[in-house]
């Protein structure tokens, strides 16, 4: 079943935590036909909303993995993809922007543009998604779509312009205005199905026409034919719809439109504009890397017929086996081919193609450029490209960034141990920022993530879908230990049992190096060393950076040179080298002055103007550096530099200085030296922690 690439779009509805997004895809998915009942998010008869299949994302009302689901609207094939809103989940919001075409940013229309609205602008920023806007919530007390707008102008520095104006607001909200055929829409029968079009009420006219002609004023940015059309005052909707299309595929115009998705007002206009404005696959430009051409950018076609190049973007572990979705960038991929993973140079071959509505799916035999459809039994890991052979092309990798908070955790009885193992490694193959290990001494196992909300879901998920309890340590940060002046070594390691024995000699220094782990430096002359046994001296210095000696953290930042050393002839061979170059670097090291880095975090703080006193208070108390403080309207923005370790408890701690209105989202910025008291605090823990094993 092929699908005229110009009839179909790709798009995602994004925005903050508690706009109602989910709520939103809910209708979109009404109106196209996919459902015949509405249900609402937390759901109250039992069923939750279509899109929020997990378990956990009923119960929250947090939506969580980012569903995917195709509908038609008209004559327009819309893939819609649902992201979560919470700075935790920002890797599944960043993978579904990686495959999409067009996005539909929804904000609140009492909050506003808030903190995860600025992170979602960012990431479409960095992805050069076109948007529109779509302010929910009019029904809300104290809504207002205008201020919104302005928001949209001053915080995120779009180039907003209303498309709609709401027809009465809070509990009097009626319809819409459109403000391109200048007509007012009314929302009646069951479920607001019913479009009824009449004339703009005589109270709001003077108003509809102030914001018509700003409107029209500034698409005549993006086309001529508009500009000239207007100051005769001849512009036709056409003209109108051109023009804004083009500057929001230019990403320098975000249409805005309004009304209340719970209310199932303002939904069908919605979608209009998403077939109206949005880009279809080939007005966007994809690029992939050549691999066999040292990685040079290559632009893609949009041709069914051209070699396929297609992206995993998100893995599941579902009841069916392992699911993995695709996005198709060019070619056809049809069921019964074979397709080439370009990391791992393994040929797949395709045995079910299936499209996804959230957690139902049909099956498909082919599917063409632009399409997001699901693969089933293919190992394999998010962020691959399949290609078919005659090619060899990577997607452009995704931003992955690094785990800042860790926690052990232990199975409760012996026979969760194997449902945790399972479980462990189904997480970290769908999400590549949680990860898992055991721990080589406490012989814990230690999972890591980006913050609280994210580990404590992944516990909550072993319980819920696989029947596993464990108990949760204290969470760990990931300290690191450095030097800070010049040591010099000079160790032998001698050992001499029956036959033959061990003997080897190792002398240089060690000192600091910035913006590097870890160099090693040969400076062996007249082989006082053996050449072949270099890198057993690399082996053994690498080995000895894994593990610091005052809290047992990895060693960063030095530079380790030898210049001198001795063998024997028959008790030297590559141990006794690894083992002098421990010896070597635990001696240097008590000399090169050592002290303990902690990871400081980025982190911003959205609050009202009169909790910005509480914040710095806050702040200050966690060790934290204010880096600056603006303030807009009735909201004031803290940035800061604080240690992760005083971050714990963070959440409900500010949650309840500012009467629950505050928010705040960190990201890791750089490791810096600890403070001598905490230096020492860490140390003595270290030491019992020990001895307490050594018992």
């Amino acid at each position: 079943m092929s699908i005229d690439i110009s009839k179909m779009r790709n798009i995602g509805i994004s925005a903050h935590i508690d706009s109602g997004k989910t709520t939103l895809s809910e209708r979109i998915l009404f109106y196209c036909g996919r459902i015949h009942a509405v249900h609402e998010v937390r759901g109250k008869d039992g069923v939750g909303a279509t899109m929020d299949n997990m378990e956990l994302e009923k119960e929250r009302g947090i939506t969580i993995q980012s569903a995917s689901t195709q509908v038609k609207w008209k004559d327009t094939t819309i893939n819609v993809i649902d992201t979560p809103g919470h700075v935790d989940f920002t890797i599944e919001v960043e993978r579904s922007l990686r495959v999409l075409d067009g996005a539909i940013l929804v904000l609140c229309s009492v909050g506003g543009v808030q903190s995860q609205s600025i992170t979602v602008d960012r990431q479409l920023k960095r992805y050069h998604v076109p948007r529109i806007a779509f302010v929910n919530k009019c029904d809300r007390t104290g809504a207002n779509p205008l201020r919104v707008r302005l928001q949209l102008r001053e915080k995120l520095a779009l180039n907003a312009y209303m498309m709609q104006l709401p027809i009465g607001l809070e509990d009097k909200l009626e319809g819409v205005i459109d403000l391109v055929t200048m007509k007012a829409l009314y929302f009646e029968g069951d479920n607001g199905t019913e479009i009824r079009e009449a004339e703009i009420p005589a109270n709001m006219l003077e108003q509809a026409q102030q914001y018509r002609e700003e409107l029209v004023d500034a698409a005549t940015m993006f086309s001529d034919e508009l500009a000239e059309a207007f100051l005769e005052g001849k512009e036709t909707e056409e003209m109108i719809r051109s023009a804004i299309r083009s500057g929001t595929l230019k990403e320098q115009f975000v249409p805005v439109f309004c009304g209340s998705a719970y209310k199932n007002k303002g939904i069908q206009p919605l979608l209009d504009a998403v077939t109206y404005y949005l880009p279809n696959p080939t007005e966007v430009e994809n690029t992939a890397l050549n691999l066999d051409d040292e990685e040079k950018p290559v632009i893609l076609g949009h041709d069914a017929k051209d070699p396929v190049v297609a992206l995993a973007f998100k893995l599941e572990d579902g009841r069916f086996g392992q699911l993995t979705y695709i996005r198709i960038y060019q070619g056809t991929v049809k069921k019964g081919e074979d397709l080439v993973n370009t990391r791992t140079h393994k040929s797949v071959k395709i045995g079910r193609l299936v499209r996804m509505n959230s957690a139902t799916m049909e099956d498909i035999t082919e599917a063409g450029p632009g399409d997001i459809v699901a693969l089933f039994g293919i190992d394999c890991a998010s962020g691959d490209t399949f290609c078919s052979g005659k090619i060899n092309y990577a997607m452009t990798s995704m931003f992955v960034p690094n785990p800042v908070m860790s926690l052990s955790i232990t199975p409760k009885e012996k026979k969760d141990a194997d449902q945790m193992s399972k479980a462990l490694n189904r997480f970290t193959k769908e999400d590549p920022t949680f990860r898992a290990f055991v721990d080589q001494e406490s012989n814990q196992t230690i999972i890591q993530g980006m913050g609280e909300l994210h580990l404590d879901i992944y516990i909550q998920r072993m319980l819920k879908e696989y029947n596993c309890t464990v108990e949760v340590g204290r969470p760990q940060v990931a300290y690191r230990e450095t030097i800070t002046t010049k040591g010099d070594f000079n160790y032998t390691h001698k050992k001499q049992t029956g036959g033959a024995g061990q003997y080897g000699r190792v002398a240089g220094f060690m000192e600091p190096v910035e913006d590097k782990d870890y160099e090693f430096v040969n400076m062996i002359k007249g082989g006082a060393i053996p050449t072949e046994y270099i890198p057993s001296c690399d082996k053994g210095f690498k080995e000895a950076v894994k593990k610091g000696s005052l809290i047992g953290f990895p060693i960063v930042g030095v530079r380790v040179t030898i210049n001198d050393g001795q063998y024997h002839p028959v008790d030297s061979s590559d141990m006794a080298f690894q083992s002098a170059a421990i010896g070597a670097f635990r001696e240097g090291y008590k000399r090169a002055e050592p002290t303990i880095l902690e990871p400081l975090m980025k982190v911003s703080v959205d609050v009202p103007q009169e909790f910005q006193g509480n914040v710095f208070g806050l702040i200050n108390q966690r060790r934290g550096v204010i880096v600056s403080s603006t303030e807009e309207n009735a909201n004031a923005n803290v940035e800061a530099e604080v240690p992760l370790s005083e971050m714990f408890g963070f959440a409900s701690i500010l949650r309840s200085s500012t009467q629950g209105k505050g928010s705040f989202s960190m990201e890791f910025e750089k490791y810096s030296k600890c403070p001598k008291n905490i230096i020492e605090t860490l140390i003595a823990e270290y030491e019992e922690k020990r001895k307490a094993e050594q018992k």
